[in-house]
C-alpha cells in the first residue's frame, strides 16, 4: 500500500515535472520565433540598404556612361559635319592659298574639339569619382556601422 502511494506520488511529481517542462519547452520556441522574427527583419532591413546602395551605384554608373556616350556620339557627328565642310571647301576652292590655310584651319580645329571632348569625358569621370566618393562612401558607411549594431 505504501509502495503504491509512492508510486502514485512518484508519477505524480513525474507529470507535473513533464508538465513544466513541456510549458518552458513552449515558451521558448515563442521566445525563439520571436528573436527569429527580428533577426529576420533586422537583416532585412539591412538588405534594403544594401540594394539600394547598389541601385544608387547602377544609376551613378549608368550616368556616367550616359554623359561618356553622349559625348562621343556629339563628337562624331561635330567629325562628321567638319569634315564634310573642310572637305567641300578643299573641293571647290580654286585658290591654292585659300586651301592651304582651310587645312592649317581644319587641324587646328580637330585638335580643339579633340581636347575638349577629352575633357568633357575627364570632367565626367572626376565627377562620378567625387559623386562615388561623397554620396556613395558616405552611405556605404553608414550600411556598414548599422550592419555592425545589428543583432
Amino acid at each position: 500500500m505504501i509502495a503504491q502511494i509512492l508510486v502514485a506520488l512518484s508519477l505524480a511529481a513525474t507529470a507535473g515535472c513533464l508538465f513544466a517542462g513541456f510549458r518552458v519547452s513552449g515558451d521558448n520556441r515563442r521566445d525563439l520565433r520571436i528573436l527569429n522574427t527580428h533577426r529576420i527583419s533586422a537583416r532585412s532591413a539591412v538588405q534594403k540598404s544594401r540594394m539600394e546602395l547598389l541601385e544608387v551605384r547602377n544609376r551613378a554608373k549608368l550616368l556616367e556612361d550616359t554623359v561618356s556616350g553622349g559625348a562621343m556620339a556629339v563628337e562624331k557627328v561635330h567629325k562628321a559635319i567638319a569634315n564634310t565642310t573642310f572637305g567641300l571647301i578643299d573641293m571647290f576652292s580654286s585658290d591654292e592659298e585659300f586651301r592651304n590655310s582651310t587645312r592649317k584651319v581644319q587641324q587646328t580645329h580637330h585638335e580643339k574639339t579633340e581636347q575638349v571632348y577629352k575633357a568633357v569625358r575627364t570632367t565626367n569621370r572626376a565627377l562620378h569619382i567625387l559623386a562615388d566618393t561623397l554620396i556613395i562612401g558616405k552611405a556605404e558607411k553608414h550600411i556598414v556601422s548599422k550592419t555592425k549594431k545589428a543583432p
